[in-house]
């Protein structure tokens, strides 16, 4: 079985700050980590790997320093890394990074199972999985939280608002992972990181996988980013705390009058 793992290295959203005069996101000194959501995808993968036998690559689009994250993955237990990088594939929106992800998938060749994260923490729009499937024109399940494997078929438990369902979905298949308690990533191993330190990590460009220009990148971004701002801050509350309800409501009613509120 070929799996294929797309991951993301994103800004640690606990360190980001943004330029009040540019209204950007601050990337220096900010550190960067594998996307939470990706981490999942990798264990279910890995599961599986473990339960039916596999091979697991994974790839990211970004700048070289993504080769960390790669690293990383593997270490956890991925056998290859890919990293998709040109100068080509910047600016890209949702969906020229889903045709960048689709056009190197379609070089891997012959893969059975492809698994996203649920969304990305640095954009939370849940369309580049979806995206890529229906680039690649295969089946797609997202908000999975359980898999199991018989013969060429998937059967999964796809999360709902009210609920989950139960599906079958014939391989291959794009699956898009929650963060379930089945799948908590596991920690690397002194091996494992071993192991990843001596990989070569490939890269590969926009040429290499045979990506139309006019979809990836900038070009083949049909949505741009007008502006980004944190919101106001919140006026700290204050607490009322007299001995009685009695006194509690006549303060209360009182700051509601000072604040011509009543």
């Amino acid at each position: 079985m070929e799996i294929v793992v797309c991951i993301k290295q994103v800004p640690d959203t606990t360190e980001v700050k943004i330029d009040p005069v540019t209204n950007t996101l601050i990337r220096q000194g900010v550190p960067s980590i594998v996307n939470p959501f990706d981490k999942n995808a990798l264990e279910a993968a890995l599961q599986l790997k473990d339960k039916y036998g596999a091979n697991v690559t994974v790839i990211s689009m970004g700048p070289p320093q993504a080769k960390t994250a790669l690293k990383e993955c593997l270490s956890m237990g991925a056998d290859k890394a890919v990293l998709i990088s040109d100068r080509a594939f910047g600016g890209a929106d949702t969906l020229a990074t889903s045709n960048a992800l689709a056009a190197s998938i379609r070089k891997i060749g012959n893969v059975d199972m492809v698994f996203c994260g649920k969304q990305a923490i640095d954009g939370d729009t849940a369309q580049v999985g979806p995206e890529t499937a229906e680039h690649l024109g295969i089946a797609q399940a997202t908000y999975v939280s359980r898999i199991d494997i018989k013969g060429d078929t998937a059967t999964v438990d796809r999360e709902c608002e009210d609920g989950y369902e139960v599906i079958e979905v014939k391989l291959p298949v794009l699956i898009s992972v929650i963060k379930a308690a089945a799948f908590e990533p596991r920690f690397p191993t002194v091996k494992g990181k071993m192991k990843a330190n001596r990989a070569e990590i490939a890269v590969w460009s926009a040429a290499d996988v045979k990506a139309d220009e006019k979809k990836i990148g900038l070009a083949g971004s049909p949505t741009r980013v007008s502006k980004i701002f944190s919101p106001p801050r919140r006026v700290q509350g204050i607490i009322i705390n007299e001995p009685t309800a009695k006194e509690n409501v006549t303060v209360l009613l009182d700051k509601l009058a000072e604040a011509k509120i009543v």
